[in-house]
């Protein structure tokens, strides 16, 4: 995570809009070599570029397992729930920093977690008890502890890192194509903008996943759906200039307002997707694009902040596909 060094801030898109100019890939350990795993960032800059300049990309390698040779610490509140987290430093800070143009500061959260808070958190949904966690190498097993697990019967919060809310968001083809015919033909809205790691194609209606509850992916994994995800400015950042778009895909936010503030617990922000929690993952397991989704669970009503809708299971199954 990012912060702002001259007030310890947290960087989200919303605020920070430059942010989107930064992707990352993923690059996994070698089998042989443990702690070979790391995440490639890449600073895009701006098309715009108001001094003239024609910068190119440049990258920096974070890895996956940082050392602890600079220890310090620093204390982090995101969404009203506190950690701690440690300060990367050099030469991370300094490559940040340059390319933001002021000073920030890179964070990584360790073994420490952040608690899930309110009715959103998988034990506050979970019904079927326990599970075990995922075998592995030992990054893989580092990689896992960061993705909760339903403990219904133990009433654990095992918490989570730096993912927002939670580690899963899910939304529909859909419901992406409904906000999409919002927009005028010649701007395309582009799907990342709603930062989700799972996208089903299938549904029969246009935000139905408003009212899932449990999905099936494939034949291991069960992933258990617990909130609304409310939205915010960060539709509306054009990712060409890393500033609010000055088109109508400038005003998506607004768009979604006029008929999607259908959660009372956050009734001033458009509701697009859902948040959701492992509930199981056997050994060897795997999560990919093109497995079969079905919808266990829905809900009779949507869920709202503080307040569950009674719980009814299918009569039959739906069958989607994981598409991303």
């Amino acid at each position: 995570m990012l912060l702002r060094a001259s007030d310890l801030k947290n960087m989200h898109v919303s605020e920070f809009t430059e942010m989107c100019l930064f992707t990352t890939q993923l690059i996994y350990p070698d089998s042989d070599v443990p702690d070979s795993g790391k995440i490639v960032v890449t600073f895009n800059p701006p098309t715009d570029n108001s001094n003239g300049s024609n910068a190119e990309p440049k990258t920096l390698e974070v890895p996956l397992q940082p050392s602890r040779t600079h220890p310090s610490t620093v204390d982090v509140k995101m969404h009203s729930s506190p950690t701690k987290a440690y300060n990367m430093g050099d030469p991370y800070n300094s490559w940040f920093s340059a390319c933001f143009g002021y000073d920030v500061i890179l964070v990584n959260i360790g073994e420490n977690r952040r608690e899930v808070l309110g009715n959103v958190p998988p034990n506050a949904a979970g019904r079927n008890g326990p599970t075990a966690s995922a075998k592995g190498s030992s990054w893989l097993s580092n990689i896992t502890s960061y993705i909760p697990f339903v403990n219904t019967y133990a009433g654990v919060n095992e918490g989570i890192g730096f993912s927002d809310c939670a580690p899963f968001l899910v939304v529909t083809e859909k419901s992406w194509s409904n906000a999409q015919s919002r927009l005028p033909e010649n701007e395309t809205l582009d799907i990342t903008k709603f930062r989700p790691n799972i996208v089903v194609a299938g549904a029969e209606q246009e935000f139905e996943e408003d009212y899932w509850a449990e999905l099936a992916v494939g034949e291991k994994l069960k992933i258990v759906l617990t909130a609304n995800c409310a939205r915010c400015n960060s539709l509306n950042v054009d990712y060409a200039t890393g500033k609010v778009g000055t088109g109508e895909s400038g005003k998506v936010l607004k768009k979604l307002q006029s008929d999607r503030r259908v959660d009372q617990g956050a009734k001033y922000s458009p509701i697009f997707g859902r948040y959701g929690f492992l509930d199981k993952m056997p050994a060897g397991s795997m999560l990919k694009v093109g497995d079969e989704v079905t919808v266990v669970k829905r809900n009779a009503e949507r869920t709202r902040f503080g307040k569950y809708g009674s719980e009814v299971d299918l009569s039959s199954n739906s069958w989607d596909k994981l598409i991303v």
